[in-house]
């Protein structure tokens, strides 16, 4: 192996450590989404296996009853204007601190799908006002906005739901059978808290992120915020008295720090995963502006609308793409694997199917 690819290895070890992908693993939902901070959420599967993949003992299930029973978690537009899975502890400071650069943008949208700020006015107060008898569904609560004569059609209802999102109004609460429902946000959680300063959310920004994505640049914590380069460098400034610098310009959290956020025990050893299956969407992905590290040159995993697929990941690398149909799971890999890598990961295909409560068709 050249210098440079020790080097590139080392770098996935230490990133994968971060993400509870190697060491000792999470023993609950919370822990996993309290760690990694927010979970891209827009995959209902993608984020439950993302759960999976850095905790031992849990299933879909698990996530559900944190999501519905528990309120534990929930799912809201945050960074980037994606959907993300957050603790209902970080939620309201997430959301002052990320949503307010995505208003512009939703306002936009909303005349572009030719909902006029007026209709756009009465469709949120419909929707406040259905919630208000419990959740719903993104169908019934169409059906709501229809009746008031307010246009839905096309993704107009999508950027109603958006615009009552990013005022801090609703939020998706519980599992109504397959459906993630709405709920009425200070119904669901209660009266929002007093908030810190912005630049103490900054800081606590940084190095929460840190704590599940070291190492990593001001830019990376940019891109994964979707806050600016600014901002970024602000939050990293506030807690520079935690923060080991390194030789390629990125930085760690150091000492006790690197292991506060939600890990169950101290950090792990460096050392690449074994291989595993990873959902759609996985963090890892994610939280870096070059996911480089981990795909290479690999293409095909994200698509050019924007979808990333489930993959698999061996020492370190993306190695093949996966799907779930009829109860099966089927490997698409990108080259030839060995045969042992072969043998671990339908051992893991047959875990994910159990996680995920798939019953397997009968032989």
């Amino acid at each position: 192996m050249t210098a440079s690819g020790a080097g590139l290895t080392g770098l996935t070890a230490e990133r994968c450590r971060a993400q509870l992908l190697t060491g000792p693993p999470a023993t609950a939902v919370t822990s996993v989404v309290r760690h990694l901070l927010a979970v891209q959420g827009q995959d209902p599967r993608g984020f439950r296996l993302s759960v999976r993949a850095r905790s031992t003992g849990l299933t879909a299930a698990a996530v559900d009853q944190a999501l519905s029973v528990d309120r534990s978690v929930l799912v809201s537009t945050l960074n980037r204007g994606t959907l993300h899975l957050v603790c209902a502890e970080d939620y309201w400071w997430l959301h002052a601190l990320t949503t307010p650069p995505l208003a512009a943008t939703s306002t936009r949208r909303l005349g572009e799908e030719k909902v006029p700020p007026g209709d756009a006015e009465r469709a949120v107060a419909e929707v406040v006002t259905a919630l208000a008898g419990g959740p719903m569904t993104r169908a019934q609560l169409r059906e709501r906005v229809d009746r008031i004569g307010v246009r839905t059609e096309g993704q107009a209802h999508v950027h109603i739901l958006m615009a009552a999102t990013l005022r801090g109004l609703i939020v998706r609460g519980p599992m109504l059978g397959a459906d993630h429902a709405y709920v009425l946000t200070r119904d669901w959680l209660g009266a929002p808290p007093r908030l810190p300063d912005r630049e103490v959310m900054l800081a606590e920004l940084a190095r929460r992120y840190l704590a599940g994505h070291s190492p990593a640049s001001d830019r990376d914590l940019a891109k994964w915020s979707g806050l600016s380069l600014g901002d970024a460098r602000r939050g990293l400034s506030g807690v520079s008295g935690l923060l080991a610098e390194r030789d390629d310009g990125l930085v760690s959290l150091a000492g006790p720090a690197a292991e506060d956020g939600g890990q169950d025990g101290g950090p792990g050893p460096l050392a690449l995963p074994p291989p595993r299956l990873h959902g759609s969407f996985d963090p890892l992905l994610h939280g870096w502006a070059d996911r480089s590290f981990v795909l290479g040159a690999t293409t095909g995993i994200v698509t050019s609308n924007g979808v990333f697929r489930p993959f698999a990941l061996v020492n370190g690398q993306a190695v093949a793409i996966w799907s779930l149909a009829a109860g099966k799971i089927r490997l698409a890999p990108f080259a030839p694997l060995a045969e042992a890598d072969e043998a671990v990961l339908a051992a893991d295909a047959d875990a994910v199917l159990d996680y995920l409560g798939v019953r397997r068709p009968r032989a």
